[in-house]
């Protein structure tokens, strides 16, 4: 087992590590959308889906992972009626020539942490 921390992805905010590399497995903590660069938190529906993908990205690079090896996402939203706006972005993220796509489950929850309106938890694999 490995733990994966990167400085290009938000310090966790409480007791656990952004991923843990186990066998050929990377699993991420969620992801919240902060921007590194500038400490701040996007507003609209659209900059947080973005900011909380790259901020995966860049813990699967830290492991030497690909953005096509996801297997599976977890999306945690305060609004499902936003899903339209979640999915373009979540679609320009992934699309590649193969049409690939990661399995993922979708869920509305009251509130999630720092106030934001979106976050998203990784499960990566590669032989």
């Amino acid at each position: 087992m490995k733990i994966i921390d990167t400085k290009n992805a938000p310090k966790p905010i409480g007791p656990y590590s952004q991923a843990i590399q186990f066998d050929n497995f990377l699993i991420t903590s969620g992801q919240i959308p902060i921007d590194v660069k500038s400490g701040k938190i996007p507003e609209n529906i659209d900059d947080q889906t973005y900011t909380v993908l790259k901020n995966i990205k860049y813990i699967l690079k830290k492991a030497n992972y690909e953005v096509t090896d996801i297997i599976k996402i977890t999306i945690f939203t305060v609004d499902l009626k936003k899903i339209q706006i979640i999915n373009q972005i979540y679609e320009k993220f992934f699309f590649t020539n193969k049409a690939y796509f990661p399995t993922r489950s979708c869920v509305e929850v009251q509130a999630l942490p720092k106030n934001v309106q979106i976050e998203m938890e990784a499960i990566a694999y590669k032989k």
